[in-house]
């Protein structure tokens, strides 16, 4: 689905999911996800060691364990490059106006994290400060990380992030944006509280949290259906 909606191209983007405490299934480097087999797939410690795969793990693990580490209710997690978003990343714009009521009620902002150089531990550190109060993050010059309880919350979440991207560009494009007030923000962070049905550990930032479902829910597939799950997610 990554790859028919043109998230990403050629080599581009990568996909975890979190298998149990010690140990992470990932995409691999080097390969076009549109063309990737559950062979393909490798599985990691949290150290960032191969466990198993006969490929080699995609560069930008590190991105991947940090917010594992640092999200214990987080199990899966998408990093792509869709255009509309990837745009305001590259224009060096945050997607964290309240314009769309849906929006606020299912993610919330989405920051924009600084510049770090790909497969280097500078990628990871620019996410740091974001990751607990966030589910969705711009990469400036770079693309989209998304994360959720499941591989599918995740990509949902990237699915909401690009769409809200080009609703954005449209409004701007039309000369005006007419962001929501706070009491009508205070509303609907009532009533996204009341239709999750728990509040969220995470502070909230301005004027949403971070997802909250993601602490009540189960894994929806089992470990042995994850290779296929990744791999449909992928590909058209």
């Amino acid at each position: 689905m990554l790859h028919e909606r043109g998230f990403i191209a050629a080599c581009d983007g990568n996909l975890s999911v979190r298998l149990d405490r010690h140990r992470v299934l990932v995409t691999p480097t080097a390969m076009s996800k549109g063309m990737m087999k559950p062979a393909d797939l490798v599985i990691v410690d949290m150290a960032g060691r191969k466990l198993e795969g006969r490929r080699e793990v995609t560069s930008e693990i590190g991105m991947h364990l940090l917010i594992y580490r640092m999200r214990p209710d987080i199990h899966g997690i998408v990093h792509a490059h869709p255009r509309t978003a990837t745009g305001f990343a590259a224009a060096g714009i945050a997607l964290d106006q309240p314009l769309v009521c849906e929006v606020v009620i299912g993610l919330g902002q989405i920051p924009l994290a600084p510049y770090g150089t790909p497969g280097t531990p500078e990628l990871a550190a620019t996410l740091e400060p974001l990751i607990p109060d966030f589910d969705a993050i711009l990469m400036a010059n770079h693309g989209v990380v998304t994360y959720g309880a499941d591989l599918q919350s995740a990509y949902m979440k990237m699915e909401t992030v690009e769409h809200f991207a080009q609703i954005a560009l449209v409004s701007h494009l039309l000369g005006r944006q007419q962001p929501l007030e706070g009491a009508e923000i205070e509303k609907l962070v009532v009533a996204r509280n009341k239709y999750q049905g728990v509040k969220s550990a995470a502070p909230m930032p301005v004027y949403a949290c971070a997802d909250t479902d993601t602490r009540r829910r189960s894994k929806s597939q089992s470990k042995s259906e994850l290779p296929n799950a990744i791999v449909s997610l992928l590909r058209s």
